[in-house]
């Protein structure tokens, strides 16, 4: 197996090379390198046909080639052989198989939806400690990324502590998009009004490149940031750095930052309003813009639910509010205000053809009287 893992790096390796970027291949995060194993895994298994195909057009080639007068082993009335069978449809059953349950629990190990784990991180991450929480926000062409705990922020620079655990809570301002440090995890969509998850953990100091990785629009090329991996004293240095340089991040200034624009430069931000993010997720920085967490609210209470709560106290329950249309029902599509009163159930009357203030066998009941037959 160590055969098979040392020439799959190889030939990924020569492949990449033209990339100029091999951290997808020497990652320096757990969840990365452990889905660079999955790579290499899945590409030895499928060498084993591959190899042994090309190997054998060349030897059948040279072996039974026009000028071989003295091969003896010609024979074409040949057409079966029970043992060449065997092999033929044992070995890719045998490697669709194992690759399946590898790529099964392999998967379902690194859901960036799951977090860190002793299975899924080195002896090194304390996955007791609290995880490094940071909200990530793709703008236009630029990324923010906001740390809860510290109250701070900046734009097109992250970083965290080594071995410290992370979890990221990704939206997305106007477009869909795709958060990538490829040396610390796999990609991850990030779209408006919806918030996706990501754990992950960086293991070794460094400066790595971020991007985004799914086109979106003309600054796209120019979306890029740098992850910096710190020691514990130096993250603190980031933070207080941040907390010094930084100007305040309100939602005045989101709108602002939410402009498109080119190859932003980096940003801090010593303080942020709290309800911004929530804000940012609901789609309603801008005053007065009814919140989609308050939309998916209204259309749970059937058009009537209570208006102008605080976003705080609105959460995505069992209904996420992925289900929610604009346009449909309940809402104009615009400001999400419902459509037109239903009536209670107690005041709708049942459906009745018989002209008013004649009695009907089934009133009550919301049905309708029977048709009479004519015995003629």
């Amino acid at each position: 197996m160590g055969l098979i893992r040392t020439f799959a790096l190889a030939s990924l390796a020569f492949l990449l090379a033209g990339c100029g970027d091999y951290d997808v291949l020497f990652p320096a995060g757990d969840i990365a390198a452990r889905q660079r194993d999955m790579l290499l895994i899945a590409t030895g298994l499928m060498l084993l046909i591959i190899i042994p195909v090309i190997a054998m057009a060349f030897i059948f080639a040279w072996r039974y080639r026009a000028a071989n007068k003295a091969h003896s082993g010609y024979d074409p009335d040949w057409d079966h052989s029970t043992k060449l069978e065997l092999v033929i449809w044992t070995a890719p059953l045998l490697i669709i198989v194992i690759l399946g349950a590898v790529t099964w629990v392999g998967t379902h190990l690194l859901d960036p939806y799951r977090p860190l784990d002793a299975i899924t991180t080195s002896e090194t991450v304390d996955t007791s400690a609290e995880p490094l929480e940071v909200e990530v926000v793709a703008l236009d062409w630029k990324w923010m990324f906001i740390y809860p705990q510290y109250g701070i922020a900046t734009i097109n620079e992250l970083a965290a502590p080594v071995d410290r655990p992370i979890t990221f809570k990704l939206t997305a301002e106007s477009v869909m998009n795709a958060f990538y440090v490829p040396t610390l995890a796999g990609m991850i969509y990030a779209m408006p009004g919806m918030e996706t998850k990501l754990h992950a953990v960086i293991n070794a100091e460094g400066v790595y490149q971020g991007l985004a990785s799914h086109y979106n629009g003309a600054g796209f090329s120019d979306m890029r940031f740098k992850f910096h991996g710190l020691s514990d004293q130096d993250f603190d240095a980031w933070v207080e750095k941040a907390k010094t340089e930084g100007g305040t991040l309100d939602r005045a200034k989101y709108l602002e930052l939410a402009r498109p624009s080119e190859a932003a430069p980096v940003q801090y931000f010593s303080s942020v309003d709290e309800a911004l993010y929530p804000a940012i997720l609901g789609m309603c920085v801008r005053e007065g813009k009814l919140c989609m967490q308050e939309i998916h609210h209204i259309n749970a209470q059937g058009g009537s639910g209570e208006r102008n709560i605080p976003i705080e106290a609105l959460t995505f329950d069992a209904h996420p509010i992925d289900t929610f249309e604009p346009g449909g029902h309940g809402s104009d599509g615009i400001t999400g205000e419902p459509q037109g009163a239903t009536a209670p159930a107690s005041d709708r009357q049942p459906h009745s053809d018989q002209p008013a203030g004649e009695n009907n066998a089934n009133e009550g009941e919301g049905s309708v009287a029977p048709p009479q037959l004519n015995d003629n």
